[in-house]
């Protein structure tokens, strides 16, 4: 089997809900991270394989393949293919795992893996809303004859992960207001620079709150009734994309390519639905196993911020030092694109191992559904 690398990976800043990338098409906003790659690798795009997106919400503006229909709307070669991929929040992070799959596996050389999400103009749960004709996902006799009919929702989710790990509110705000400290302190120091495409005059992430404090956050209403998280606690709506070129060595020799990592170990599983965000937990645990490695010898840790609760149970349980997680600042304060966020995780992650010369980096996420992805990078 040969090794799959991580040549490189870009990403657009992550626009706030209705702001500076709200109005751009996913197809073009994707394409544009496309181009990218290869204006600064220097590959023929013509020599890929394959292309292989992430998006949650394929209805309206995202819809037919976007993963396809960006590729052409950049004006890429059309006998490239590309496909589009849902695995919830982790869909682009997954795009990652098939492209270094079918690269170890010795069947395609050179593989974009990517993702889009513009909640601005398909809202959060669109695919789902019984108002737009879609149905509801979990209504189905199936379905209650093995869960009943109780709430089904990430936000239910969230809070009940708290209640069950003990993780107190107070914690949840520190770790939110961390969260845009440090995204403010890699915005300073340019940590970002080297991983970002500026789009439509957007040069850096929009969500970044830096008069952020504490009472500000207490004073927000649960987003549940009663219930323990509020905005403040919770991944930011956003738009955005990112891609990633991961190549086999014989691509690597052929085109004179320098990468930055190599994917060392993926792993996968499901959860519990209900809970539905616990799956990062199981997910790290048999990452790690299969790399035979310790929480320690981890040097970062990128777990996506979909509520703050979620990161500290995951901490808590495996005994995982937060100061290693989410160094520049989590999906809090950058947002969360859905379907953009595993490469945009990515994206981060590598560029940091590179720019601390550290060597191990885990990825996960929680996703919809009761699932989670683990993804181990290696430095080379």
């Amino acid at each position: 089997m040969t090794d799959a690398y991580i040549v490189d990976a870009v990403r657009t800043p992550t626009g706030r809900r209705g702001k500076g990338l709200s109005d751009i098409h996913p197809a073009d906003l994707l394409g544009t991270v496309f181009t990218a790659l290869f204006d600064r690798t220097g590959v023929d795009p013509a020599h890929v394989d394959d292309v292989i997106a992430g998006c949650v919400a394929q209805m309206g503006a995202q819809a037919w393949n976007v993963g396809r229909n960006a590729w052409l709307s950049a004006g890429l070669p059309e006998h490239v293919p590309a496909v589009t991929i849902d695995r919830q929040c982790g869909s682009s992070q997954q795009a990652v795992h098939f492209a270094a799959q079918a690269i170890k596996a010795g069947d395609q050389d050179l593989v974009v893996a990517g993702g889009v999400e513009v909640m601005s103009q398909v809202p959060l749960n669109s695919s789902g809303d019984p108002g737009l004709g879609f149905g509801y996902p979990f209504g189905g006799p199936g379905w209650e004859k093995r869960y009943g009919d109780q709430e089904i929702h990430q936000f239910r989710g969230g809070d009940l992960i708290a209640e069950r790990w003990g993780i107190d509110r107070e914690e949840m705000f520190r770790f939110a207001l961390d969260s845009h400290a440090r995204a403010a302190r890699a915005q300073d120091e340019g940590r970002f620079a080297d991983q970002l495409v500026p789009v439509a005059g957007v040069t850096a992430d929009e969500g970044v709150r830096r008069d952020s404090d504490i009472d500000k956050m207490r004073s927000l209403a649960p987003i549940r009734p009663d219930g323990i998280h509020n905005a403040a606690l919770a991944s930011q709506i956003a738009d955005g994309a990112a891609a990633l070129l991961v190549a086999s060595e014989r691509a690597v020799e052929r085109f004179g390519l320098t990468p930055l990592a190599r994917v060392h170990t993926t792993a996968v599983v499901g959860s519990d639905p209900v809970l539905i965000l616990t799956g990062p937990i199981p997910a790290t645990r048999k990452a790690l196993e299969k790399a035979s490695l310790s929480p320690e010898e981890i040097d970062l840790y990128e777990c996506n911020e979909a509520f703050a609760a979620v990161v500290l149970a995951w901490a808590k349980e495996l005994g995982i030092d937060t100061g290693r997680v989410n160094v520049n600042g989590g999906a809090m304060a950058l947002g969360h694109p859905l379907g953009a966020s595993g490469a945009r995780l990515m994206t981060t992650l590598v560029h940091e191992l590179v720019r601390t010369d550290a060597r191990y980096g885990l990825q996960t996420m929680c996703e919809g559904g009761g699932l989670a992805n683990a993804t181990i990078l290696e430095r080379v």
